[in-house]
């Protein structure tokens, strides 16, 4: 068996890290690209969002250099990702790939001994014994905080960084290095002392720079390819900026769902505008837009999929919340057919409008 797995941002390292302690076989598909996006394009529905064409393009690239198994997590309430795994798996048969879906969904979807099961499925040709194998998957688990933790630390100090540019050097940096070593323990250890580093950078705390929030679907604002890597661009931009929806986060989130515990200051400041739940993460979306005006946010990006139900539902509430707590916010609707030129004219113009605004509260 050998394991593939969809880009979603940094979780490619927390999956190699964990393959790695368990000695298990597997792919890590080339970083996704125009070429995946038109590889999954040119064989899914034309009806499908984009991390669906994507995501084609991540297996097909990943199956020819010899992976057979892919491996997905499930989703989140009524959302499209939920079919996925058999809309995908049916047109790789079709194409003739010989393939096969780990699928890890919800313990209260499919229940906790078809969920074992599955797990046990990852693990069946890892020769390491038991004890290893749980070492190797809180290792995983310590790598997807500390990567958070890093790009939280890098895309919010490049608003305030001497030096321009050094925190999106370190930043790209430590993704290089973690991923040219397969030993876990060293990659752990070049992770924490990449957060060492960022904490040295050099900051002017006199600067004032805008400071924005990142939200919306959590594929295409974690998969920087599908929002065409926005978060560098406004690093580049000396812009601050935020997202609450991380690898860990959804982790936790996952795990508190059980218990109803999840995401509690999100729901609660959803409640005025979107007070019941209608999947995906729309209700975190409208929380977010209320959490960041109260931090002092200058402004808002809402970015999604065409065709993102849920978020379309976030998006015709989003103008509501922005008049009443005179708070901008822009949304931005992805897909194959988006331009780098028009959309770097649309950041740029909401970015002039935050400037302005806040030139005016100064005066």
């Amino acid at each position: 068996m050998k394991i593939t797995f969809p880009h979603l941002g940094n979780t490619y390292i927390a999956a190699k890290l964990f393959f790695d302690s368990i000695g298990a076989d597997y792919v890590i598909p080339p970083v996704s690209s125009r070429e995946a996006l038109k590889i999954g394009s040119m064989y899914s529905p034309e009806e499908m969002c984009l991390p669906f064409k994507i995501m084609m393009g991540n297996y097909i690239q990943a199956i020819e250099k010899g992976a057979d198994t892919v491996l997905i997590v499930g989703s989140c309430g009524p959302c499209r990702f939920g079919e996925y795994c058999e809309l995908q798996f049916k047109i790789l048969k079709k194409l003739g790939y010989k393939v096969n879906f780990i699928v890890l969904d919800y313990k209260e979807d499919i229940g906790k001994e078809e969920l074992l099961r599955r797990i046990g499925s990852i693990l069946e040709d890892s020769k390491v014994n038991n004890r290893l194998k749980i070492k190797g998957a809180l290792r995983a688990l310590k790598s997807v905080k500390l990567m958070d933790d890093i790009e939280e630390k890098a895309h919010w100090l490049a608003g305030y960084e001497v030096k321009k540019g050094e925190c999106k050097r370190l930043l790209n940096h430590c993704k290089k290095e973690v991923l040219l070593t397969n030993d876990p323990k060293k990659a752990l250890s070049i992770l924490k002392t990449y957060r060492s580093e960022l904490k040295k950078v050099k900051i002017d705390k006199n600067k004032d720079p805008l400071k924005v929030s990142i939200m919306g679907e959590i594929y295409t604002i974690i998969e920087p390819f599908s929002n065409l890597y926005i978060e560098d661009k406004l690093m580049d931009y000396g812009v601050c900026t935020k997202r609450m929806l991380t690898p860990s986060w959804w982790i936790k989130d996952a795990f508190l769902k059980s218990f109803k515990l999840n995401s509690i200051k999100l729901r609660i400041a959803s409640k005025k505008y979107l007070p019941i739940y209608i999947g995906g993460h729309a209700r975190e979306c409208i929380g977010e837009a209320v959490l960041s005006h109260k931090k002092g946010f200058n402004g808002a990006i809402q970015i999604f999929p065409s065709g993102c139900m849920p978020e379309i539902v976030s998006k015709a509430i989003l103008p509501s919340i922005a008049k009443d707590e005179n708070f901008p916010i822009m949304s931005l609707v992805m897909d194959e057919m988006s331009g780098e030129s028009g959309y770097i004219t649309r950041i740029e113009a909401f970015l002039d409008l935050l400037e302005r605004r806040k030139e005016k509260c100064i005066i």
